[in-house]
């Protein structure tokens, strides 16, 4: 079947996760009466331009109460390295096929823990159709390269530090080493997990940061800032073409950088566009991970 000229936004079942922590209690500043005010969460299925729409990934939208879902590896395979995965939506939905599951099967198999986190997200119309246009103006405002610029969620920001505060309270539960715990971001939840960096105190930073294709704007990056494992196809329609900013100045804070510069693979490739060397970015991530000790059980 011929693929679609545009994208679809079409009706889906919630993914169903066997534990799903929420992380903050019922009456908890951060969330405490904002369930039901606004439009309810939303589990759909995306097929971007040129996709079929069976092969549509679920994602979800107008979270309002934010979660993580843990999958851990087998306890043969467990190495104690855990990994919260923020995939992107340009804050309007969140990839939890594309950039969660499809990004965890990979990583579970090198025996890391990871947790897909559900973050808070701006509302958009209830309504497939009504909404989809919604997210296709926010992504074509982005074409300048920079999401940060005017295109942000703080609360989701919280969110992903909060994540990362709730699996060193539960290291023991979950098997995974507090020391060893990091975070990993697509996109949208790219440029969340680098501000969840970058503005908290170091104390409450990760042991290390997956940044896969977001913004690679130039800011200041402190000397004591996790080290940083970067991705990116060079023909992304987003962030393509604006250099590597971002990781220039990792290491001029001298901070281990590690940067995966891939020819194709456009936005939003997630484990991997098939054909070409994107594929390889799991991959290559826990290989990083291995040559810096943190895969040692």
């Amino acid at each position: 079947m011929a693929g679609s000229a545009l994208p679809l936004l079409l009706p889906g079942e919630p993914t169903h996760f066997d534990d799903v922590v929420e992380l903050y209690a019922a009456d908890h500043p951060e969330t405490a009466g904002r369930a039901g005010t606004g439009p309810g969460e939303a589990w759909e299925r995306f097929a971007p331009p040129g996709t079929p729409p069976e092969a549509a990934g679920t994602v979800v939208r107008n979270v309002s109460r934010p979660a993580l879902m843990p999958l851990l590896p087998t306890p043969d395979l467990a190495t104690g390295a855990a990994v919260i995965i923020a995939p992107g939506g340009a804050y309007k939905m969140i990839g939890i096929e594309q950039e969660g599951l499809a990004v965890a099967r990979h990583l579970l198999e090198r025996g890391i823990a990871c947790f897909i986190l559900k973050y808070r997200l701006q509302p958009t119309p209830p309504e497939p159709g009504d909404a989809l246009p919604q997210i296709l103006q926010v992504l074509a405002s982005a074409g300048g390269g920079d999401l940060d610029g005017g295109i942000s969620e703080p609360a989701a920001v919280r969110d992903a530090a909060r994540a990362l505060e709730l699996v060193r309270e539960r290291a023991d539960q979950w098997a995974v080493d507090p020391q060893r715990i990091g975070l990993l971001g697509f996109s949208a939840g790219a440029i969340t997990v680098k501000r969840a960096v970058l503005d908290t105190e170091v104390a409450a930073r990760p042991a290390f940061l997956g940044y896969v294709y977001g913004s690679m704007v130039a800011e200041n990056v402190p000397a004591d800032a996790p080290p940083m494992f970067a991705a990116l196809a060079l023909d992304d329609f987003l962030f393509g073409a604006n250099g590597f900013g971002i990781v220039e100045k990792w290491q001029q804070a001298g901070v281990p950088v590690e940067l995966h510069a891939y020819e194709r693979g456009n936005h939003g490739f997630g484990a991997g566009t098939p054909g070409t060397t994107s594929t390889g970015v799991t991959g290559q991530f826990a290989d990083w991970l291995d040559s810096r000790g943190l895969l040692s059980s």
